[in-house]
């Protein structure tokens, strides 16, 4: 099988992270893989020293969460000439993998249902004007869709029928269980992700003020937006013990030193932070937004808070052995439910069923463009 894989980012959010868990597995089943994605990131470099063929594609750049009028403008202008791009890549695959939904409408109108379309829905779209046109595209291409939780793919039921809807939870690699005391008097607690409005570090620090006998950790980078919000999180760090690690590609060695992780998004399809923190027994807080009540039940495998700072305080004075029992509880679910092994079969085989055999096994060999041509 030849699937063309198209991602609106060229840096590493967990899309593309899902992604590049998926390729091995791709590998392992003899199937060829191209990736179109903007120029100038991290992920294109990764791509290539892995062997696979990495076309440049125009997409954005955008601000995070809501789109301004100059957003607006740029997608308007990038829409024909990403059709046209894919549409000349496409003539090489018997599959379009759909990586976010920036790339869908062009996808769509290039794809014109002649190639059949997978589209990963890893979040929930906000702007009202986004949805409809993420809606729209799947309607028109007959898009199978991916959906990380339920959460996510009840947003978009309505316009996705019922037999081309699959819920399939994100899955991550063993980062390796670590047996904590949780006998330090002074409890180290700490955020990792991007640093976006959306991801809440302005909450994480608000609730941090309120707090004693803790210090703090953030873990992350202003990835796809500017830095006013990044500015004022410095601000409102000012005074508190806090550490700032910037971006740390070894996430592993970042939850090693903590004792907690909180997750205050506003919005989320299903976090890989959260389910890399259960295979390391590292117990989470998190805001009940999209798929996280789905994974977290409340005082078992974690701690779902409405009040971050209460809930927090709640924590961070709980027994050792509550601490220890939720840490075991959340890595035994990470071992029923979400490792990557589990993730790769379940998309492995939704792709497989997104193309008839009969069209694979007919189809004439497809050239492979040189390095040269990459």
């Amino acid at each position: 099988m030849k699937v063309l894989f198209l991602d609106q980012f060229n840096a590493l959010g967990g899309a593309q992270q899902c992604l590049l868990d998926l390729l091995p597995a791709m590998e392992q089943r003899g199937w060829d893989a191209r990736v179109a994605i903007p120029p100038g990131g991290p992920l294109g470099e990764i791509l290539r020293r892995r062997g696979i063929g990495v076309d440049e594609i125009p997409c954005g750049p955008y601000h995070s969460g809501r789109k301004s009028a100059g957003d607006v403008l740029r997608f308007l202008a990038d829409v024909p000439r990403q059709t046209a791009a894919v549409a000349g890549l496409a003539k090489e695959a018997d599959l379009i993998y759909v990586n976010g939904p920036r790339m869908l409408m062009a996808a769509a109108l290039a794809a014109k249902k002649r190639v059949p379309m997978l589209f990963h829905a890893h979040h929930r779209v906000g702007q009202g004007s986004a949805r409809y046109l993420e809606g729209l595209a799947l309607r028109r291409s007959g898009a199978m869709v991916a959906a990380c939780c339920e959460a996510v793919a009840q947003s978009l039921r309505s316009w996705v029928p019922g037999e081309r809807m699959h819920v399939i939870p994100n899955g991550t690699a063993d980062l390796g269980f670590i047996e904590r005391s949780f006998e330090k008097r002074e409890r180290r607690v700490g955020i990792i992700g991007r640093i976006a409005p959306e991801k809440g570090q302005v909450e994480f620090l608000r609730a941090a003020a309120l707090l004693s006998g803790a210090r703090f950790v953030i873990c992350g980078a202003p990835l796809f937006g500017d830095h006013v919000y990044y500015d004022n999180v410095l601000r409102l760090a000012a005074g508190l013990p806090v550490e700032f690690l910037d971006w740390q590609d070894d996430v592993g060695s970042v939850m090693r030193d903590l004792d907690v992780l909180v997750i205050p998004s506003k919005q989320e399809g299903m976090p890989r932070v959260l389910l890399e923190a259960f295979s390391a027994g590292l117990p989470v807080v998190a805001f009940p937004v999209g798929g996280i009540p789905e994974v977290i039940e409340d005082g078992v495998t974690g701690f779902l808070a409405i009040d971050l700072a209460r809930m927090l305080q709640q924590v961070l004075e709980s027994d050792p052995h509550t601490l220890r029992a939720v840490a075991h509880n959340a890595r035994d679910e990470w071992g029923r439910r979400y490792t990557v092994g589990a993730y790769r079969e379940r998309i492995t085989r939704l792709m497989e069923k997104c193309v008839p055999r009969g069209d694979l096994e007919t189809a004439e060999p497809k050239p492979r463009r040189s390095a040269t041509q990459r």
